[in-house]
This record gives C-alpha cells, sequence and structure tokens, in this order.
C-alpha cells in the first residue's frame, strides 16, 4: 500500500481533530474513520464520512423518536425481520462515504454499480502515480473453460513469472512512454503531449482513486455481489475490507446480512419442488428435475 507524504499528513490531522455531536454515531468506526486500510500490492480502502448506525435503521422502520428502543434484544430482532423480509427503506437512511485506490480495471468493473455518488481523480487535470498492480503468483491463472468470464487453473511458476515479469515490463514501458509524452521537463526536442491524451498510453492495472459515497442498502447489494466467492478476486478482496468497515458501523445490520443474505440462499420455484422430493426420499436426478445442468450443479453446491 502506498500512501502519499500529502495523504497521511491530512490523515494524521484529521485524525488528531475531535468533535463533539448530536448525531448517532458508531465507536468502533470512529475508530478506523480516515485509516487507511491495505487493499492489494497499492490499494487502500478509507472511510471517511457516514451517517447513522443501527440504532437510525430502528427509528426509520418505527417512524418514532430518538434512539429507537431501549431493550437491544429488540433492536437486533427488528433488524433481522427487515433484512429476512428485504424490507429495504430503512437501510437506506444510513450512508457511507469511501475513498478507494484501485486498479483502473477493476474500477471500470466496479462502475457498474449505479448507486453510489463517484468523484474520480483525474489524469485530465494531474499526473498518475507510477503504481500499477502484478498479482501474486498463486493468482495468475488461464482462462476458466466452463466460465467465459472467470479463471481457471493456475499456471505453472514457470509460467507464472514469464506472465509477471512481463505485466511489470510492459507496466514500466507503458509510464516512460507517458511521462515521456507528457515532458513536464519542457524538452524542447519533444512534443510536450496535452494530460489527456497522454493518459491513453498507460495499461488499465494502473491505481486510479475515487471518492464513492452510498446508502447502506445499496452497499449490501453491491457486498452481497462482490464479496461472492464467484466474484473477481481483486474486486472480491476490496468488498472483504469494506465488509469489515460495515461490521464496525452497523453491527446488528452487519449480523443479519451475513445470516440473511451472505449466508443465506435463494432457490427457484423449480428448485423449491426438487428439495422437497429430496426431502420425502424421492428419487430425484437432474435429467428429471426440470432443471438445466446448470441450475441443478447450482442448487447442489448450495445444499452441499
Amino acid at each position: 500500500m502506498a500512501i502519499t507524504n500529502e495523504q497521511q499528513e491530512e490523515i494524521d490531522s484529521l485524525r488528531s481533530e475531535k468533535f463533539s455531536t448530536r448525531r448517532p454515531i458508531s465507536s468502533a468506526l470512529e475508530e478506523v474513520l480516515y485509516q487507511a486500510l491495505p487493499v492489494l500490492d497499492h490499494g487502500f480502502v478509507r472511510v471517511i464520512d457516514y451517517m447513522g448506525n443501527d440504532a437510525s435503521i430502528v427509528q426509520a422502520a418505527r417512524v418514532s423518536y430518538g434512539k429507537g428502543t431501549k431493550k437491544t434484544s429488540e433492536d437486533r430482532g427488528l433488524i433481522n425481520y427487515l433484512m429476512r423480509h428485504r424490507h429495504t427503506t430503512p437501510f437506506e437512511m444510513c450512508e457511507i462515504k469511501y475513498h478507494i485506490k484501485l486498479p483502473i480495471f477493476i474500477a471500470r468493473q466496479w462502475i457498474r454499480h449505479r448507486t453510489a455518488n463517484v468523484n474520480e481523480y483525474s489524469a485530465r487535470y494531474s499526473i498518475l502515480d507510477n503504481e500499477f498492480y502484478v498479482p501474486e503468483a498463486h493468482h495468475v491463472a488461464a482462462q476458466s473453460s466452463i466460465n467465459h468470464q472467470g479463471r481457471g487453473d493456475l499456471l505453472t511458476p514457470e509460467q507464472s513469472q514469464y506472465v509477471l515479469d512481463l505485466i511489470k515490463k510492459e507496466s514500466m514501458n507503458s509510464y516512460e512512454g507517458y511521462i515521456d509524452l507528457l515532458n513536464e521537463e519542457g524538452d524542447p526536442e519533444r512534443p510536450g503531449l496535452a494530460r489527456e491524451l497522454a493518459r491513453m498510453n498507460l495499461t488499465v492495472n494502473f491505481y486510479t482513486q475515487w471518492y464513492w459515497k452510498i446508502d447502506l442498502h445499496n452497499l449490501f447489494h453491491f457486498l452481497s455481489l462482490r464479496a461472492d466467492s464467484h466474484a473477481q478476486f481483486e474486486i472480491q478482496e476490496y468488498a472483504r475490507v469494506m465488509l469489515e468497515t460495515v461490521k464496525y458501523w452497523v453491527p446488528f445490520a452487519y449480523e443479519a446480512f451475513v445470516e440473511h443474505r451472505m449466508g443465506g440462499a435463494h432457490f427457484s420455484k423449480t428448485a423449491l419442488t426438487v428439495i422437497q422430493k429430496l426431502i420425502q426420499g424421492e428419487p430425484m436426478t437432474q435429467e428429471i428435475s426440470g432443471l438445466s445442468a446448470r441450475e441443478w450443479k447450482e442448487v447442489m453446491e448450495k445444499l452441499k
């Protein structure tokens, strides 16, 4: 993880200040507020600001005043009920803002979630740092033969080393060309290309940064997809760290989310019929189930 001196100074300055407030806060999240939590080789996740806590969800659900019920067990039970029955609007009352440093190719995948407010570092105005993502050898794999958007078998150590050496070489050459095109030193023998054009020479494993603000309901949707084992490894790593911040922020909601969304399962009408027949001891195969081969495999994986 790479934090610039200016960023570290900002973090130290922000963490040195304390404010009194009448707003609901989360003590555990306050402890990590502004800190850079490392992800991948140069990336990080920082919580910059937030609004609300578990009590805010309860308050919104009951449209009441104050901090909701006095009994913690009742608040936990209500939040579990809301999550279980997919009553989403109370979770929208809480918001969180992150500062995230991530590879460009992950950012382009991430931006598909259109329910957040985003402001990204602009290479039209500023020069990108010489920081690019290189995967670890045990994450270098061939294309999957059954999943068109996933990884298959790991490469041999020799093959992995070849790939990693090539990535590093091409990335360094790309950045050298980028700097050469910019010609910030004003060398009269070289053109000084506009930053908005020079950036196109960079590869998509270079790092970008953005501020990303989202409400809790939509954050849960993002995490249910990106913290899932089927998601790309790199974005899983970001989701994993963000999930930890949610645990600090709204522990009751986090518990309910893990219980009913992350650890739960959804079945189609046909799949439920298959499960009922299996419970009753009826013989069942994919061919007679009414499920496609892929659906059958997914159901069996959920049932372990």
